[in-house]
């Protein structure tokens, strides 16, 4: 196994920091993160996910070699989609293009569709991102369309893709 999920632990936020202190990974995920991104904000998220519902929220630490390179999460939806989750990630430049992202996709959707009710789990990345469009096809997910014109990030109206993957 090239790298495992965790649940996450405070000691994880200088990693967690290092690792969204960077442009090139702030470009690719929603607006909101501050930059530069600090231990602090590393500290506050974590303790909000280790205080969520965990029948809501799937929050997990990426590692490898028992070091934190990333984060993914799974989010229940509400209403009509409550057995509906969103998933989100992202992982420390260094660790790109080795199946590492892959990897923990697989592990957490396998946990989530054990652990929980749901039975979609869905993800949403810029058009733009063929790197990630990759990484959710390699796990599995189906592609299901383009949702033109559907976000503004850094100045620039974008497209994003829609992924799925069913509970068999």
């Amino acid at each position: 196994m090239i790298c495992s999920i965790r649940k996450w632990e405070l000691s994880d936020a200088k990693d967690l920091a290092f690792a969204l202190s960077n442009k090139k990974i702030q470009d690719n995920l929603r607006d909101g993160l501050p930059y530069p991104y600090t231990e602090q904000d590393g500290a506050a998220f974590i303790s909000s996910m280790l205080s969520s519902d965990e029948n809501e929220t799937f929050a997990f630490a990426i590692t490898v070699d028992g070091k934190a390179v990333g984060s993914i999460g799974v989010f229940r939806q509400a209403n009509i989609h409550r057995q509906t989750a969103e998933l989100g990630y992202c992982l420390a430049e260094g660790y790109w293009g080795k199946g590492i992202m892959t990897e923990a996709v697989k592990q957490t959707c396998e946990y989530v569709f054990r652990e929980s009710d749901i039975i979609r789990i869905y993800a949403e990345p810029f058009a733009y991102n063929t790197a990630s469009c990759k990484v959710l096809e390699k796990a599995g997910f189906q592609y299901e369309g383009t949702l033109r014109k559907n976000a503004v990030k850094n100045g620039k109206i974008i497209d994003m893709k829609m992924y799925s993957l069913i509970r068999d």
